[in-house]
């Protein structure tokens, strides 16, 4: 039963010196170890009462009887959260690390970013992760509603590099009689919506339309509501299906060289994902469809924290970079929940900088 407690400044030192001697040595963390390495002024006895109590509040547990503690997912996240200065802490001289060879690659962006990512996991001894950008096309230039067939609706969509777009949709989702005049009343219904929907949405994010507020429709479009919903949520599917960003992984060797991964099945899980289901991978990293925008700060999932259960042994710390104000791709690195935390965000963070300088 874990026991709820607030950490109080003598629980603090001593969770954070578990938890950085057990990032640094992989071994199961004691009293002992404490009092020679740290310099605490407290006695042997204090030490192993306040891990005892960091124990049975979920921060810590022991592998085996008698062994000494390791930090749990909470122990890490309360490390992460409390006892580490991320906004603070020093960026790391990503710059120092990218040789001219690199800086004559602009222009050339997939050669870039694949070297950037052999960097980044060179230097973090994990996986690194880097999306390819996404530039400049997830604002909505234009767009027309036009009846193809009499039971058919073709939205066509111009995005602001003139790429275009296109949905087919169902009269009927219109909710308009269907009489004599019904053509004729379809199309110059399609035409209102039309520029009723260019003047909300042009200049607008594809990936946040849905959650612009409608509340002002009027009494002439609020009969549309249901389609204009529907449309939008399908803008935004078919723009996720028809735009799946492409993931740079390297480090791999790298990982599994540490000795949480000397479990082969652990590797194989680990492997497979990021082999064969990168599509469920994206989302943690890079979700076109639901990033905020003014979002500037790095995203730390450790363990249990992950959605994926192939990813819930692994800590994943992730940042957009960006193209002016738009986020047009996402740094990460998978490692062991056992992460140098504040050194692996500097460096993601740095990372993520330099790119957005290079874009």
């Amino acid at each position: 039963m874990t026991v709820q407690i607030t950490l109080n400044e003598r629980h603090q030192k001593i969770l954070q010196a578990t938890v950085k001697h057990y990032i640094a040595t992989a071994e199961p963390v004691g009293s002992k170890t404490l009092i020679n390495e740290y310099d605490f002024s407290i006695s042997s006895a204090t030490i192993r009462n306040v891990l005892g109590k960091l124990e049975k509040a979920g921060f810590l547990y022991q592998p085996y009887t008698s062994a000494g503690r390791i930090p749990s997912d909470s122990g890490y996240r309360a490390y992460v959260d409390q006892l580490i200065n991320i906004k603070n802490s020093v960026k790391f001289p990503f710059n120092k690390f990218v040789d001219s060879s690199i800086k004559n690659s602009y222009g050339r962006y997939e050669i870039l970013f694949q070297k950037i990512t052999n960097i980044l996991a060179d230097l973090s001894g994990c996986i690194a992760l880097i999306t390819l950008p996404q530039i400049a096309s997830n604002i909505l230039y234009h767009l027309q509603l036009l009846r193809v067939a009499d039971d058919k609706i073709m939205l066509v969509m111009v995005i602001d590099n003139y790429q275009t777009e296109s949905i087919l949709l169902e009269t009927n989702q219109l909710k308009i009689p269907h009489d004599d005049n019904f053509n004729d009343v379809i199309d110059r219904e399609l035409e209102i919506l039309s520029n009723f929907l260019n003047h909300k949405l042009k200049g607008e994010f594809i990936t946040k339309i849905s959650n612009l507020d409608w509340s002002e429709l009027n009494e002439d479009f609020y009969i549309y509501a249901d389609f204009i919903n529907n449309l939008l949520t399908k803008i935004k599917t078919n723009y996720r299906l028809s735009n799946a960003t492409p993931i740079l992984i390297q480090g791999f060797s790298k990982l599994v060289q540490q000795p949480e991964f000397s479990h082969i099945e652990q590797v194989k899980i680990l492997l497979n994902l990021l082999e064969k289901e990168q599509d469920q991978l994206l989302p943690l990293v890079f979700n076109v469809t639901d990033i905020d925008h003014s979002s500037s700060e790095v995203n730390i999932r450790i363990g249990s924290e992950n959605p994926l259960e192939s990813m819930q042994f692994c800590s994943l710390i992730s940042a957009y970079y960006y193209q002016g104000e738009y986020p047009a791709g996402s740094v990460g690195i998978i490692g062991p929940t056992r992460m140098a935390y504040e050194e692996t965000i500097a460096l993601v963070q740095s990372t993520a900088n330099y790119l957005s300088q290079t874009l």
